[in-house]
Formats: structure tokens, C-alpha cells, sequence
């Protein structure tokens, strides 16, 4: 009996232990779980001091090479005066010498310029007294005909009493001088039968007229004339009143 009761006692303890092992098998997954959930609970705050340590690093990494690159800008600064070559002495001279020979070559120049700007004035103003000395060298030449037919009638009026002979003489004459005068641009005004008008008629006279209106030239006492376009003398007129 004392055997079957302690047989039977150890079967109930082993089966105990089989239930409490079995319940620790139960229970090692959940808390596997539990673990792995923390895990990955943790991991963004991971993540994030991880990606803000790096940011942190590229932040450094950028200002230390703007550092580096100020420091390089500053450096080939400081050597480019350093690195430009200062003339010598003797380029320094060959430079004045060149100047110089400049200088000198402008200086002729000008002294050229002026000698010939000299000339030029004094031959101007031999021109110019030269051509109002001669002004009327045209129209001499042309008058000269005009003399020598004066000088013909004069000597066939002493030759021949022919008073007709010496008119017709005399008036081709007088049309000879009107043609020399006219390629010179000389017109004679118009007076009689006009209104009088005192930029062309001088009125010496004013006479009763029944024939005219007042104010109208009535006789020419002189000719007047113009020289292209300008009135050199006007022509002497009686005015009806």
C-alpha cells in the first residue's frame, strides 16, 4: 500500500512539472513578443538621434570647408601682389625714352600744322584782296567792245555831217552797253503807269493828272535800276495828286 501511495505521489509531481513546463513554454513567447515590440519601439528614437548626430556632422563638415575655402581665397589674394612682377629700371627708362620721342614727334606736328595754318591765312587774304581789286574785271572786259564802237562813231561824226548816220551809230552802241549790263544782272524799274511805291520811286513832284487815278506815276525823270533783286537806285518820278 505504502508503494502504490508513494507511486502514485511521484506520478502527480511529475505531471505538476509537466503543467508548469508546459506554462513556461507558454509564457516565453509572450515575453519574446513584449521584447520584440520594445525594439522596435526604440527604434525611431534610434533613427532620429542618428539622423541628427548626422546632420550635426555634415553642418560641421560644410562650415569646416567654408573655413577652408576662406582661407584659401585669402591666401591667393595676399600672393597676387606677390606674384606680379615690378618693372626694372631699365624698362622704366625704355618706357620714358618712348615717351619722350613721342612728345617730341606731337611737337613737330603741331609746329607743322601751325606753319601751314600761317600759309594758308596769308594766302586767303591775298586771294581776297586780289579778287576786290579785280571785281570788276569781268565787266570791263566786256565794255571794252563798247568803248572801242564809241571811239568809231565819235570819228565818223567828225568825218561825215550825216546827223541819221551818227544816231544809228550811237544807239547800237547804247544797246551794246544794255546787253554787257544785263548778263550782269542789271533790270531797270518799271515807273511809269505804276502805283507809286517808295521801295522803288524817289517822287520829286506830285502833279494834277486826269488821265490818272492818285498816286499813280505819271512821268520818269530818271531811270532806276536794280541789281539782281536789289534796288542800287531808284527810279525819279512825278506822282498824280
Amino acid at each position: 500500500m505504502t508503494g502504490e501511495k508513494n507511486t502514485t505521489q511521484s506520478g502527480q509531481k511529475d505531471q505538476t512539472e509537466v503543467k508548469e513546463t508546459e506554462v513556461k513554454d507558454q509564457s516565453k513567447p509572450e515575453e519574446e513578443v513584449n521584447g520584440a515590440q520594445e525594439t522596435t519601439d526604440n527604434q525611431p528614437e534610434s533613427n532620429g538621434s542618428a539622423q541628427e548626430s548626422g546632420r550635426s556632422t555634415e553642418q560641421t563638415g560644410s562650415e569646416d570647408n567654408g573655413n577652408e575655402n576662406e582661407q584659401e581665397n585669402a591666401q591667393s589674394v595676399e600672393e597676387k601682389p606677390a606674384a606680379q612682377k615690378q618693372p626694372s629700371v631699365e624698362e622704366l627708362q625704355a618706357q620714358l625714352e618712348e615717351a619722350l620721342q613721342k612728345a617730341d614727334e606731337y611737337y613737330q606736328r603741331y609746329l607743322r600744322a601751325q606753319a601751314d595754318f600761317d600759309n594758308f591765312r596769308k594766302r586767303t587774304r591775298k586771294e581776297k584782296e586780289e579778287l576786290q581789286k579785280y571785281a570788276a574785271l569781268p565787266v570791263i572786259e566786256q565794255l571794252l567792245p563798247v568803248l572801242d564802237n564809241f571811239e568809231r562813231a565819235l570819228a565818223a561824226g567828225q568825218s561825215t555831217k550825216d546827223a541819221e548816220s551818227l544816231m544809228k551809230g550811237v544807239e547800237m552802241v547804247f544797246k551794246q552797253v544794255q546787253q554787257v549790263l544785263t548778263k550782269q544782272g542789271l533790270e531797270e524799274i518799271e515807273a511809269v503807269g505804276k502805283p507809286f511805291d517808295p521801295h522803288f520811286h524817289e517822287a520829286v513832284m506830285q502833279v494834277e493828272s486826269e488821265e490818272h487815278e492818285s498816286g499813280i506815276v505819271v512821268e520818269e525823270l530818271q531811270k532806276g535800276y536794280m541789281l539782281k533783286g536789289k534796288v542800287i537806285r531808284p527810279a525819279m518820278v512825278k506822282v498824280s495828286q
